[in-house]
């Protein structure tokens, strides 16, 4: 189970500090029937990323049976860490200038007009859109998938990649409902602050190991 574990934690802790599903419940919590909105908000975020993952580590298993010393893994974390490299160099060619500051999406400013179920549905346009989201997700399940250690180890890796993964959605709430308004707000802006270079960072950083480790075991 360690093996399984240990394989997905980067990718999960990536998932976990993402900027944008952090800013967007904090914004939602704001908005009239903020919780309700939250609550449905959080939910689309864990089944969206439980689907993807669930979907990758059950076919591992099935080509595991086929191929006893599958490389598909190895392939697909060198796309994914290519793909990671080459979304972090254009989030580093976009970013804002010092001194200017990027208007945010059309979405995020009609937020508050959302219901519970568009809350939802954003979410898991979130996950699914986005390959700073999307990208560790399927690189965290083919980590999972690729050690082998058999259903139980696997799926609780499985439900640790998406329980870490959420907590970007989950601890907002939490905070909140113990009264930590201005937490929030100081969590918001220091992360709109910071967006750029925490995406850029992380994509770098989390490609690169997805290299790495697909050079390690294809060579």
């Amino acid at each position: 189970m360690g093996e399984a574990v240990g394989s997905m934690l980067a990718s999960a802790v990536a998932l976990a500090i993402s900027p944008l599903p952090l800013i967007t419940v904090i914004l939602v919590l704001a908005t009239p029937r903020g919780r309700t909105k939250s609550l449905a908000f959080a939910a689309g975020w864990v089944f969206g990323l439980a689907v993807p993952v669930t979907l990758l580590v059950v076919a591992g298993r099935a080509l595991s049976r086929v191929q006893a010393a599958a490389t598909w893994p190895s392939w697909l974390k060198l796309a994914l860490g290519t793909l990671l490299l080459l979304s972090a160099a254009r989030r580093w060619h976009d970013r804002p200038r010092p001194g200017h500051i990027s208007a945010p999406p059309a979405w995020l400013q009609s937020i508050d007009r959302y219901s519970p179920a568009r809350s939802a549905g954003l979410a898991l346009a979130l996950v699914v859109g986005s390959p700073n989201t999307l990208l560790p997700a399927v690189g965290g399940a083919a980590s999972i998938a690729a050690t082998a250690t058999g259903p139980g180890a696997e799926g609780v890796a499985a439900a640790l990649l998406v329980s870490i993964g959420s907590l970007g959605t989950l601890l907002p709430l939490a905070v909140h409902a113990r009264g930590g308004a201005r937490t929030l707000g100081e969590w918001r802006a220091w992360t709109a602050a910071h967006q750029a270079a925490i995406v850029t960072t992380v994509a770098a950083v989390l490609g690169a190991g997805y290299l790495g480790d697909a050079v390690s075991a294809l060579a």
